[in-house]
C-alpha cells in the first residue's frame, strides 16, 4: 500500500490495541512466519542513554563492516527514523510494501476475534520483516518502555543485552520503586546473552545481578570512574578506558558514561566472535552523531536542545550546563508531557535560569498546558512567562538572550524536530 495509507492504518490501531503483554504481537508474528527468529540482536533497555549507547554501537559495527539494523524509539525528526538499515531510514516504498502482509495478518486477527496489537507492536513486527529482507545483522533493538513486557522482548535471545542508566520514570506502568523498575528493564536478559550495564544505584544493580545469576549469564558493570579523560569541551571529549582510546563528539556530562558502556558492550561482542579492531572502534566513536541530547543548534547566543524529560535526565542536564556554561546567563524553554514528573524537573533546573519560558506542542493531548507548567515553575523561579506555541517560545528566547547568553530548550523529545527547524530559521 502507499506510505501515507500505511501510516494511517497504523494510527488507526490506537483505537483497538495497547494492552500490556506480548500475546498480541506473538500472534501477529506467528502469522508473519516469525521473521525475528532469523535475526541476531543487541537488545537495549534503560531509562536514559539508550539512544546514545545505541548510536555508538551502531557506528562502530558499521565501521567494522557489519550491515546493522536499528530500531529506535522515540524518533525526533522523521517517522521513518525509527527503522534503519546501515544508518539509512526505511524508504517510503519499503514501508508501504511491508505493510501489506502486516495488514493482511491484522485483518485475520480481527476476523478471529483476537486481541489486536498496538501501533508500537505493529511497527516492531514490520521492522523485523524489513531487517530480514535487507539481511541486516546484528539488529540494535531499543525498548520503547520497560523491557519485560515491551513489544521488542518477543525475541528469543540476543548476543548482548545492554542496560543503561535506570531511574524513576513511567511509574504507572513499570512500578513505584527503583527495584520494580529495574526488574522490568532486566526482563530483557535471557540465557545465552552477555549483559553489560553501567554503575547503577545499589538497589537497581542488585536486581540486575540477581537476574543474571538466575539466567546463568555473564555480567559486566562498566565503571566510567575508571576512564581517564584528557580533554573535555562542548566540541569533543577524549579519554581512555581499559585499553581503548577514543574521542567522542556528543557533548554532555553523561556521555563518557554512555561511551564507556558502549565500549564494554563491544568487548562483550568481541568475546562472542565479532571482529572489531581498535581502529574501527576509534573511527566509529569519532563518527557518532545523535541529536536531541545536549545538541548545539546555534552560537552567539548558544542554543542547546536536550530531551531531558525525567528527574535523572534533568540532573544530568544541570551537570552539563555547569560544565560548559558556568557563570553564563541562562534562558530556559521548558515543555513537558503531563504524565512526567515535571515538578521535580522544575525543582532541579528552574533555579539556574534568569528567565524561563514554558511552552506546549499545540494539538498534542499529552502536552502539559504552558500556563499550568508556569504555575509549577513559579515557586522555584518567579521569572517565568508562557508561550502560545513553540515558535513563540523560540522567538521570546531569542529576544531575551544576548550574544553571550545561553538558551536551553528541554523537557521532551517530542518537540525536538520542530525546535531544531525553528532554531535554524529564527536564530
Amino acid at each position: 500500500m502507499e506510505y501515507q495509507k500505511a501510516r494511517e492504518y497504523i494510527d488507526e490501531a490506537h483505537r483497538f490495541g495497547g494492552k500490556m503483554g506480548l500475546g498480541a504481537i506473538r500472534r501477529l508474528l506467528s502469522r508473519l512466519k516469525h521473521p525475528q527468529e532469523d535475526l541476531r540482536f543487541i537488545h537495549i533497555a534503560g531509562t536514559n542513554g539508550k539512544g546514545s549507547v545505541g548510536a555508538y554501537l551502531d557506528a562502530v559495527l558499521r565501521q567494522a563492516g557489519y550491515r546493522t539494523g536499528r530500531f529506535v524509539s522515540p524518533t525526533l525528526y522523521e517517522y521513518r527514523e525509527r527503522i534503519q538499515c546501515s544508518g539509512e531510514y526505511i524508504s517510503r516504498e519499503d514501508f508501504g510494501a511491508l505493510m501489506d502482509p502486516v495488514a493482511e495478518a491484522l485483518e485475520e486477527m480481527k476476523r478471529a476475534g483476537e486481541e489486536l496489537p498496538s501501533p508500537f507492536e505493529i511497527e516492531t513486527a514490520l521492522s523485523f520483516l524489513y531487517f530480514k529482507e535487507k539481511k541486516c545483522s546484528p539488529i540494535l533493538l531499543e525498548c520503547g518502555m520497560g523491557g519485560l513486557n515491551d513489544a521488542t522482548n518477543v525475541i528469543g535471545t540476543a548476543d548482548l543485552a545492554v542496560l543503561t542508566s535506570i531511574s524513576m520514570d513511567h511509574m504507572e506502568y513499570l512500578g513505584d520503586t527503583l527495584e520494580k523498575i529495574a526488574a522490568q528493564k532486566a526482563g530483557i536478559i535471557k540465557p545465552g546473552s552477555a549483559v553489560v550495564t553501567c554503575r547503577q544505584k545499589p538497589e537497581a544493580e542488585q536486581v540486575i545481578r540477581e537476574v543474571c545469576g538466575r539466567m546463568g549469564v555473564p555480567l559486566t558493570v562498566a565503571d566510567c570512574g575508571e576512564a581517564e579523560v584528557f580533554e573535555a569541551d562542548i566540541r569533543r571529549t577524549r579519554f581512555e578506558w581499559k585499553g581503548h582510546s577514543v574521542t567522542i563528539h556528543l557533548p554532555g556530562a553523561h556521555q563518557v558514561e554512555n561511551a564507556v558502556l558502549a565500549l564494554a558492550g563491544i568487548d562483550a561482542l568481541r568475546k562472542k566472535g565479532y571482529r572489531i579492531t581498535e581502529k574501527e572502534i576509534a573511527e566509529g566513536f569519532a563518527r557518532t552523531r545523535w541529536n536531541g541530547r545536549f545538541t548545539v543548534l546555534g552560537e552567539h547566543p548558544w542554543f542547546i536542545l536536550d530531551g531531558a524529560h525525567n528527574p535523572d535526565a534533568a540532573r544530568k542536564l544541570r551537570e552539563s550546563i555547569e560544565m560548559y556554561f558556568a557563570g553564563k546567563r541562562l534562558i530556559f524553554l521548558f515543555g513537558v508531557y503531563k504524565d512526567k514528573q515535571y515538578e521535580k524537573i522544575a525543582s532541579i533546573l528552574a533555579p539556574m535560569a534568569s528567565e524561563i519560558i514554558t511552552m506546549e506542542t499545540p494539538g498534542d493531548p499529552r502536552a502539559l498546558p504552558a500556563a499550568e507548567l508556569a504555575e509549577t515553575v513559579k515557586p522555584y523561579n518567579a521569572s517565568v512567562r508562557t508561550a502560545g506555541n513553540l515558535e513563540d517560545a523560540v522567538r521570546q528566547g531569542r529576544m531575551l538572550a544576548g550574544e553571550e547568553d545561553v538558551i536551553v530548550a528541554f523537557g521532551s523529545l517530542s518537540f525536538a524536530g520542530e525546535i531544531t527547524r525553528l532554531a535554524s530559521r529564527l536564530l
